[in-house]
């Protein structure tokens, strides 16, 4: 019998999943990276026997195949991808194809902002209960890997707009939608619509028996809800009560309703605080719920949850200065929640890679509640042309050191120093975390 041939296009956590998965179920697999592969991926490509080539691509193997699995981070528009939709060839992603050889419950969740929180979270309580559930898609090993080496019961995984483009069968027996606010426009040709639609594919293929928890009152979302034909049962989240609400912030309590049960989740019994975090609790109590999680073991996951690091993550207090790492913060909106959370003065570090950014959207709360902006990024000057005639102390620094250092001379005591980027970090840093570290290591030095 001759074996369906299978390319995988990247090599990293993605496409070695997939690539395991396929040599696991039998392909004839070939995993092409056009960068290097790092060693410990290359150790498991090496424990699986799967050929490979890094370097490049090429370019008759790869369309020679029966399917292709492409990592998230590779768009539709590659030349090399392109030739092959055009030929007629599938190009699916990792979860798509990881879908399709497992029956465990999927729980998934995107949003522009608040995926890893809630989905950490969301397996957070779920493991508590006693579930057996993985963590996968951004969070944790692949989904594919898993899928190949594992048997859990639920996945909880979190989605990016560029996994979900090129998912079409697959389907999230409960999806999650915290929000959609810009980012990654430059993929999505500048069209809100466009992103916004991308969201909403984590919507598709679910029936009556499914669910779609979502915040109710994001302008966004409630235009795509007019145009999509949705046949699972509808759980919003909102700010306040209201006909249908699933879940609502109380003065004191988040409030939840579901199947004619009414309960409470005292506030200040949770760890993680901020508006933002009540959305995220909010959906990942409804997720935990309609699993078949009891109330007292939600309540006592919110209480003894880990935060995500780098987001609105305490670093130090330094002559009596707060230091807050938010490098996870890479859009506008994320930035926003930040600001909304911080009650003292700040200082506010923005800069990295711009992905199209609209900064009037903080622009209110940078004008109430902060006395600096440092800008870290190896070309500021995005920044400058917005902000240099709105705030009057800028400060241009294009290292970390050199950033906080900054910020050392604009704060004062009572003051927070936020490092809230809204920018990608690539260009000063291998990535967020990357950047978080350090920010955390030059606060360390001025003591």
């Amino acid at each position: 019998m001759i074996k369906e041939k299978l390319v995988v296009l990247g090599g990293g956590e993605s496409g070695v999943g997939a690539a395991v998965l396929g040599m696991v179920k039998g392909f004839d697999v070939w995993l092409s990276d056009n960068g290097t592969i790092a060693p410990h991926y290359k150790e498991i490509i090496d424990k699986y026997h799967i050929p490979y080539e890094e370097g490049g691509h090429t370019e008759e193997k790869v369309l020679a195949a029966d399917q292709i699995v492409k990592s998230p981070g590779i768009a539709d528009t590659t030349p090399l991808v392109a030739k092959a939709i055009a030929k007629g060839i599938p190009v699916i992603s990792e979860i798509e194809f990881a879908g399709k050889f497992t029956h465990a419950k999927m729980v998934c969740i995107t949003g522009s902002n608040g995926k890893t929180t809630t989905t950490k979270l969301t397996h957070h309580i779920l493991r508590k209960a006693g579930i057996n559930a993985g963590i996968a898609g951004n969070v944790g090993n692949s989904l594919a890997l898993q899928v190949a080496t594992e048997d859990h019961d639920v996945y909880v995984v979190e989605l990016s707009s560029y996994q979900l483009d090129n998912m079409y069968d697959f389907k999230a027996h409960i999806a999650v939608l915290l929000n959609v606010t810009p980012d990654h426009m430059e993929r999505y040709h500048f069209r809100m619509e466009e992103y916004a639609a991308s969201k909403f594919r984590i919507t598709q293929n679910q029936g009556p028996d499914d669910a779609f928890i979502f915040w109710q009152d994001d302008p966004v979302i409630q235009s795509q809800l007019k145009v999509h034909d949705l046949h699972s049962r509808l759980l919003p989240f909102s700010d306040n009560d209201g006909e249908d609400i699933a879940a609502w912030i109380g003065e004191d309590a988040l409030n939840f309703r579901l199947d004619g049960e009414t309960w409470q989740l005292p506030r200040e019994e949770m760890v993680l605080k901020g508006r933002h975090n009540m959305y995220n609790s909010m959906a990942a109590g409804l997720s935990a719920k309609l699993l078949g999680v009891k109330n007292d073991v939600i309540r006592a996951a919110m209480a003894d949850f880990q935060a995500v690091p780098h987001r609105l993550q305490y670093v130090d207090t330094v002559n009596g200065v707060r230091y807050i790492d938010d490098s996870k913060a890479t859009n506008v909106n994320a930035c926003w929640y930040a600001l909304e959370s911080v009650n003292e003065p700040v200082v506010l570090i923005l800069g990295g890679i711009d992905k199209g950014n609209d900064y009037n959207e903080i622009l209110p709360l940078i004008q109430q509640k902060v006395k600096a902006l440092v800008f870290l990024g190896a070309d500021n000057s995005i920044l400058h042309k917005f902000f240099d005639d709105k705030v009057e102390n800028i400060a241009d620094t294009h290292s970390m050191t050199a950033c906080v250092e900054a910020c050392r001379q604009f704060a004062e005591p009572g003051t927070t120093v936020l490092l809230s980027p809204c920018c990608a970090s690539f260009d000063l840093f291998k990535n967020m975390g990357d950047r978080g570290d350090q920010f955390k290591a030059a606060v360390a030095a001025l003591k």
